[in-house]
């Protein structure tokens, strides 16, 4: 663990799951693996707010002939993620972009776990979180602004982010004259292109 990245949490999980169904790789062993939706070879990946690089590095070593490409605006969390990846023997592209605006080519999938995370939820528990840097937690417009810049500039075929439960209906209703909801899988929105 790193002050200067997320602590990494099972919904993200969830995020790699989404992905490789796309691809049609099973996301357990013994179990039947969807159909593809998306050839996995070739396929261009993008990570946005990739912190450790935890998602991205997870998804090259399970989708070897995908294309992965990952960002942040944390250049220690960048740091931490080219040093996982050296160490983790991942070949991916990390570069410092805040949301998409460094980013020239259209991805296939974006995925993102951005800061969502309102500091006015009642229940929320910030001791549990001091750990965690407060650029990767919180965001404001209830936690959603950030979806909401990458929703409004994205173009990739797919776009899968993790959000709190609560927060569900209002990033539906918010993509859809862009995307089309797919479902929904614990915290985890998946999209396609309308």
């Amino acid at each position: 663990m790193d002050e200067n990245v997320l602590t990494p949490r099972p919904e993200t999980e969830q995020i790699i799951d989404e992905v490789l169904s796309l691809a049609g790789k099973p996301i357990l062993p013994g179990v039947k693996p969807e159909k593809p939706a998306l050839n996995a070879k070739g396929l261009k990946i993008l990570d946005v707010g990739t912190g450790s690089g935890c998602i991205t590095i997870t998804l090259k070593k399970e989708l070897e002939e995908a294309d992965i490409y990952a960002v942040d605006i944390s250049e220690k969390a960048l740091e931490i993620a080219k040093k996982n990846a050296k160490n983790l023997n991942a070949t991916i592209t990390i570069k410092k972009s805040y949301l998409l605006n460094n980013i020239d080519f259209t991805p296939d999938i974006i995925v993102a776990n951005l800061p969502y995370v309102d500091k006015d939820w009642d229940w929320l528990d910030k001791e549990s979180l001091k750990e965690d840097p407060g650029i990767a937690l919180y965001a404001e417009d209830h936690g959603l602004k950030l979806i909401k810049e990458l929703i409004d500039t994205a173009n990739s075929k797919y776009l899968i982010l993790e959000a709190d439960p609560s927060q569900h209906q209002e990033i539906i209703n918010y993509a859809t004259s862009k995307y089309q909801h797919q479902k929904t899988n614990g915290f985890v929105l998946v999209f396609s292109k309308c």
